[in-house]
């Protein structure tokens, strides 16, 4: 008898597996998806390993197969395990970052009457709750535990039905939910006869069946079988039409698998590659000689550094057109789904009908089929945001992570809290591919690697445009100070202002840049000057002026905005701060003529909405783009020839070791849309700091000053990449019951680090700078030092706690 290591899909099983005998009627492989009994129940798990010997001396066996085929690669299964011990997150939780979408199936509970129970209904001792269930299974038949749940509340219901068991009045029983997704099958029509016999057959069938009579000659005059679905788009009655002819043998019907392609409608001409400048040839063939070397002894991964518009793209496609011709593939990660159309148009016009596309908003029938033909090998390149890292791409040759700086990249909602460009580092080495890091502006602890050998750094210092010209634009830094002074009170300066009517005057395109949705930041009463805060979050509700509704960025509770003051019944309302739906407000009033567009996660939230609103400016639909950080990443819009940042100081006071570092790059990215195209560009940076050197540096374009002095204070200040941090946040909906929970494991890890000497910082416990969410309270913990996860390897945090290692944000 062999045992199977599984992991399994239970919170309680947190990094481990469990060992499961093997029966004789089975035979799982590593990789395998399988039942097994779990306490009471059946669960999902995924073998990770057959052994000879168990890991435990009493063992259960696997109670069956989910799939009759292996869902991971050795490969995949040593990523997991890897993301578990890095991340601290439960095995199954990074297992499934792998798993097809829509693998998971819940084993739905059931409670009918036992036989005889209506005979012994009469002499149990029940209660009312007790009876009515009794009499709800009595009509019903059979009853889904949900179902009871909803009737008397769930802990209720566990006790009525834990009562009518032991009386054995009820049985339980349990079967699996139905699968989310499968394969989409739809019927096919082709013709069981010969063209003239069908046409004969329709001639004959005109009088009496006019509609099969239509069917036939439709399918008499096609040269090849066609779905019935667009047969009823001009004939509605087809397939009543098409059973009764298949009933006199005239007309096959078959099912036919269809893959849903979420590039289906999407055009793409190819396009020529342009001629290289010596810096991306340079690029280029030390990439190609990393591809080429046997079983990956070349370096295996690069910084790609390369200035806004260098043409980074191009070098991209060179090495995957490199690996493509080795027989290998690839994956690109960009940094949000806004950047996944116009990757797709410029790989999809390089590699026709070869790219793949992954993310949140396919639907799921489209992310299952993408998967699977990933997974059979129909792609050289597969696209999208950090999931899409995990798509099981056969033969990895190249991994590619553009804007590699951008926080997205790090999975901060849900666990495990993985950063796909660490995970994407990890798949590079077990699979023997190369990993490709670009930016404008590369994270400081990237840049620092490559400083110091860990990454090759290769340098793209100098802009491609069609006019030549290799400058940066230039950029104008507005002191919003001096602009209060001289009496300006409006959010667009005066420079800013002659910029934009110029700009419009010459018919280019602008895009105005701020990073804070909404219309008003908060909005507070004059009189008593009570601010409307969230009543879960105790933060400002923020104003949205184009549905006049107050709502919560943190969890999104809204409601309408009171014409009084609710604490003095007031109505001098004051609305403060500025989003930029004001900024589109006071665009209307400024510059009546102008025509502008919305880009913020408020108006994305349709499938395709993204790239409905890029193809809009790019065919210059739209004069001005006024959006958040979506539209400061790696967008191409050659029209542009300004950028104006309404703020530049957003982001830059917040308490956070990053602020600094996220305002800089925020600036170089933005400011690198202006001048890509035919006409020089320039840049119109509005701040009431201007003296930062986050600001001052991203002025001048100037990443190497700003490294060397961010560099200075992380090293002083023992922050990464001179030390690892672990945050710790424990969440409760009791203040002082979260303040001492936090108390108490702080008072652990201190005992801890002393007993093992570890030299690492503990920070806090302190109340989190956003102190309460969704109704609960937040305190936190930072572990800062060489390896700081060794105090945590062994340690059972209790309920409430999360672990985030490495993390992006510290608020």
């Amino acid at each position: 008898m062999g045992y199977a290591e599984v992991a399994v899909n239970s919170p309680v099983a947190q990094r481990r597996t469990f060992s499961y005998s093997i029966p004789p009627s089975l035979q799982p492989a590593i990789g395998q998806a399988v039942w097994v009994p779990f306490g009471p129940r059946v669960l999902q798990g995924i073998v990770l390993q057959i052994t000879d010997c168990p890991g435990f001396e009493e063992t259960r066996d696997i109670a069956g197969l989910i799939d009759p085929s292996p869902l991971l690669s050795p490969v995949q299964i040593e990523l997991a395990r890897w993301i578990s011990d890095y991340y601290l997150a439960p095995l199954f939780d990074s297992v499934a970052l792998m798993l097809p979408p829509g693998f998971e199936r819940r084993l739905i509970t059931f409670f009918q009457a036992a036989p005889g129970a209506s005979a012994a209904l009469a002499s149990a001792p029940l209660d009312s709750d007790e009876r009515q269930v009794m009499t709800l299974l009595g009509g019903e038949g059979r009853v889904a535990a949900q179902t009871m749940d909803r009737l008397l509340g769930k802990q209720k219901a566990a006790l009525v039905l834990r009562h009518l068991l032991s009386e054995g009045l009820v049985i339980r029983s349990q079967e699996l939910g139905r699968e989310r997704i499968r394969p989409k099958v739809v019927p096919r029509l082709r013709l069981a006869v010969d063209a003239p016999t069908g046409l004969a057959e329709a001639q004959r069938l005109a009088g009496k069946a006019p509609q099969q009579a239509r069917l036939m000659e439709f399918l008499a005059n096609t040269s090849h079988p066609v779905l019935l679905g667009e047969v009823r788009r001009a004939m509605p009655q087809a397939a009543a039409a098409a059973r009764a002819l298949q009933a006199k043998g005239l007309v096959a019907v078959e099912d036919v698998h269809i893959w849903r392609d979420p590039l289906l409608d999407r055009a793409f001409a190819p396009a020529p590659p342009p001629v290289l400048t010596p810096d991306q040839e340079q690029a280029v063939g030390l990439i190609c000689a990393a591809l080429r070397q046997p079983g990956g002894n070349g370096p295996a991964a690069f910084l790609l550094h390369g200035v806004t518009g260098s043409g980074k793209t191009e070098v991209y496609l060179r090495s995957l057109g490199e690996a493509v011709a080795r027989g290998r593939r690839g994956i690109v990660l960009v940094p949000e789904i806004s950047l996944t159309p116009q990757t797709i148009q410029r790989f999809a016009a390089r590699f026709p009908g070869r790219v793949a596309v992954l993310h949140s908003r396919l639907s799921l029938g489209e992310q299952f089929d993408e998967w699977q033909r990933i997974r059979e090998g129909a792609f050289d390149v597969v696209i999208g945001p950090r999931g899409a890292i995990f798509a099981p791409q056969p033969d990895l040759g190249l991994i590619i992570v553009d804007e590699e700086h951008e926080w997205t990249y790090k999975q901060e909602e849900q666990s495990p809290r993985y950063h796909a460009r660490e995970v994407a580092l990890k798949l590079a080495q077990l699979s023997g591919a190369v990993t490709v890091l670009g930016s404008a502006t590369p994270d400081v602890e990237s840049y620092h690697r490559a400083r110091t050998g860990r990454y090759a750094l290769i340098e793209l210092p100098h802009r491609i445009t069609v006019r030549g010209d290799t400058s940066l634009p230039q950029v104008e830094v507005v002191d919003m100070r001096q602009e209060l002074k001289a009496g300006n009170r409006s959010i667009f300066s005066r420079p800013l202002r002659r910029a934009i009517a110029e700009t419009l005057t010459d018919g280019d395109q602008i895009i105005l840049f701020l990073n804070r949705r909404g219309t008003a930041t908060f909005v507070q009463c004059r009189d008593c000057g009570f601010a409307l805060k969230c009543h879960r979050c105790d933060l400002a509700l923020t104003y949205h002026g184009a549905e006049d509704t107050l709502v919560c960025h943190q969890c999104g509770y809204g409601k309408k905005t009171p014409a009084t003051c609710p604490n003095c019944r007031s109505r001098r309302i004051r609305f403060l701060g500025v989003g930029i739906q004001r900024v589109v407000e006071e665009l209307a009033v400024a510059y009546p003529q102008a025509r502008v567009l919305r880009w913020d996660r408020d108006v994305t939230k349709g499938k395709d909405a993204h790239e409905k609103i890029l193809n809009s400016f790019l065919a210059h639909e739209a004069d001005v783009l006024v959006g958040t950080q979506m539209i400061a990443k790696g967008l191409d819009l050659p029209l542009v020839t300004l950028v104006g940042v309404v703020s530049a100081d957003t982001a830059l006071h917040l308490p956070d070791i990053r602020a600094g570092e996220r305002t800089f790059q925020l600036l170089s990215q933005v400011a690198g849309r202006a001048g890509r195209g035919s006409r020089p560009g320039r840049v119109v940076v509005q701040t009431y700091t201007p003296d930062h050197y986050a600001v001052a540096c991203g002025a001048r374009h100037d990443y190497g000053a700003f490294y060397d002095q961010e560099i200075g204070y992380r090293r002083e200040l023992r922050n990464p990449p001179f030390s690892r941090l672990v945050s710790l946040v424990y969440s409760h909906s009791n203040a002082v019951a979260c303040r001492r929970g936090a108390e108490k494991v702080h008072r652990q890890l201190a005992e801890r680090r002393d007993a093992m000497g570890e030299d690492t910082d503990l920070i806090g416990p302190s109340p989190m700078f956003f102190g309460r969410l969704r109704g609960r309270y937040r305190w936190q913990i930072i572990l800062r030092g060489a390896e700081p996860v060794r105090l945590l390897a062994d340690l059972a945090l209790p309920p409430g706690w999360v672990v985030d290692v490495d993390p992006i944000v510290l608020l």
